[in-house]
């Protein structure tokens, strides 16, 4: 019976560098946005909340049929009587009142075996909800008596049509057991959060003017800026107008910050703003900052990208202007690779511009602009 639950474990196992790797962009956003900072305490608790779930569903939905058209299934799909297992164990244990040992006999009944294993699916979420979220006792009956009826639900609707018959019952004792089992790993929670640290005073010694703005978060804010950006770029540049990218990028990274404190969009959502080394967002260093960036860095692949550049030049010079700007491109990669491993890992557009990223929270001060300079996890 224990090597029936392997086979969907290890298929979790499989799975989970996939969810993880979905799970990372969201979960960074909603860390930086509502802590300011990652913690590994808190990251390690959801990650092991995510391969807890894949865990769960597996061991629920597998084994699957091998076909979407599989066979209708005999007699009720519904068991609708609260504790039949307990009659189950009863009818098929050989039990001698007489005998204190025939009791032991019921721990190896498959009735039992399988409510215990649905008291104990639940238990660890019962931990995260007591231990993580804090939640109160009635708040976690409800959700755990939730998440079996989701199971339950998808069970008998063949995962939701994706079969042509349900697969397995619909039994009302999974939804006892499964709750059971969820206020069972809340206490356990209450009992062992003496030993673990409290979620809740994670954040309460972070000195964030001490924090650096990693490059994960500084990419995370540019690839919610990018869709932003293209509205005005893509309409522009189908309106025929010459100059539609160094419009868009002008007004979107250099005139807006000037206006919001030296956030765009992505920044905001992230928490950092752009400043100089005295806490302002200056339009001379927002200038400077961003010709460097977008103008030499990436403003020279984008006019390479534009068919009449080379028109102009005789045939054997065309190939110079790809060789300068893949040489600078190899120069600045170098340069990055170079700046990520160092202790103050200021770029060079950084230094000349004398601009930093640095994180802005409510009711904290932002100083040390050393501190404040991006580095990578």
């Amino acid at each position: 019976m224990f090597q029936s639950y392997l086979f969907p474990i290890s298929y979790a196992f499989m799975s989970f560098p996939v969810a993880a790797l979905v799970f990372t962009l969201p979960f960074l956003v909603v860390q930086y946005r509502r802590h300011g900072y990652i913690n590994k305490v808190r990251a390690v608790v959801l990650y092991l909340l995510l391969l807890y779930l894949l865990n769960a569903f597996y061991l629920i939905m597998l084994p699957m049929p091998a076909s979407r058209h599989n066979a209708a299934p005999v007699g009720s799909i519904i068991q609708h009587v609260p504790l039949q297992f307990i009659q189950e164990i009863r009818r098929n244990s050989n039990i001698d009142p007489g005998n204190f040992l025939s009791y032991f006999s019921i721990f190896r009944q498959p009735d039992f075996l399988l409510a215990a294993f649905n008291v104990v699916l639940t238990v660890p979420f019962g931990l995260f909800l007591g231990y993580y979220f804090r939640t109160r006792w009635v708040v976690c009956i409800l959700l755990s008596f939730g998440l079996s009826l989701l199971f339950e639900v998808t069970q008998i609707t063949g995962i939701y049509g994706f079969f042509d018959h349900p697969y397995r019952i619909f039994d009302v004792d999974d939804l006892i057991t499964n709750t059971l089992g969820g206020i069972l790993g809340y206490r356990i929670a209450l009992w062992i959060s003496a030993l673990l640290p409290r979620i809740e005073q994670l954040d309460s010694k972070v000195d964030y003017s001490a924090k650096r703005v990693t490059y994960t978060r500084r990419g995370i804010a540019w690839m919610l800026d990018l869709p932003i950006w293209m509205i005005p770029f893509l309409t522009l540049h189908s309106w025929g107008l010459q100059g539609a990218y160094w419009i868009a990028t002008a007004v979107y990274f250099v005139l807006l910050p000037c206006c919001t404190g030296g956030r765009t969009f992505g920044k905001w959502v992230v928490r950092i703003s752009i400043s100089s080394q005295d806490g302002r967002s200056r339009l001379w260093g927002l200038i400077v900052r961003y010709v460097l960036q977008y103008g030499v860095l990436i403003g020279a692949n984008v006019f390479l990208t534009t068919p009449s550049t080379l028109t102009s030049l005789p045939s054997p010079w065309t190939g110079i202007p790809y060789s300068l700007v893949m040489l600078l491109d190899f120069m600045f990669l170098v340069h990055l690779i170079i700046r990520i491993f160092k202790r103050n890992p200021v770029l060079l557009y950084e230094q000349l511009s004398k601009t930093q990223n640095r994180i802005t929270w409510p009711g904290k001060q932002q100083t040390s602009a050393e501190n404040l300079v991006e580095d990578s996890i």
